[in-house]
């Protein structure tokens, strides 16, 4: 049971949900933190090779990713469209097939609904999920208290940016410890 919260950078997925830019962004309370801790998993998701998959919820109406994430992301990076609050479809789940990774370190907004129910979805299908707390909003804190609250009761681990880079660094002293320390101090 304790290798469930032993984090491997070999192992480990980066998803960023719908963080996009516009209306519904603008309404989260904790934007900046937000936006400052995606910018470092992706630098740190970068320098271990971690594979990435961002998402965006209807972006017709509510917009693209955020520029300050999407100028970051390599151009190989999966952005899938959805409609669906559960981003657990068909080419997501590809996307998670091809990798073979089992661990999937959640980000993005809003907690209590895409980021709830697509953590659910991987749950159910057997995925260790990692919902990165400090890197999800939603626009209500205590929608977003609650959906914590209910994640890890379901089995999820809530962990927080420095707690996942610190993890998947696992030593001090190497060029990737020394590449991603400027984005956590």
């Amino acid at each position: 049971m304790l290798s469930k919260y032993i984090l491997d950078a070999g192992n480990c997925v980066l998803l960023i949900i719908d963080i996009q830019q516009g209306r519904l962004l603008d309404k989260m309370p904790r934007k900046e933190l937000l936006l400052q801790n995606c910018v470092s998993l992706i630098k740190t998701s970068e320098e271990l090779e971690i594979p990435m998959l961002v998402t965006e919820q209807y972006p017709e109406a509510l917009g693209a990713t955020i520029g300050e994430i999407a100028n970051l992301l390599a151009p190989d990076t999966p952005i899938l469209k959805k409609m669906s609050f559960d981003a657990c479809n068909k080419d997501f789940m590809n996307f998670l097939k091809e990798n073979g990774r089992k661990q999937i370190l959640v980000t993005g907004i809003e907690t209590h609904i895409c980021v709830f129910q697509t953590a659910r979805g991987l749950m159910q299908r057997g995925y260790q999920v990692h919902i990165v707390s400090d890197a999800v909003d939603s626009r209500s804190p205590e929608n977003r208290k609650k959906a914590l609250e209910v994640l890890r009761d379901m089995g999820a681990v809530i962990t927080s940016t420095e707690m996942v880079i610190f993890d998947l660094l696992k030593i001090a002293g190497t060029r990737a410890f020394k590449t991603i320390l400027p984005y956590i101090k």
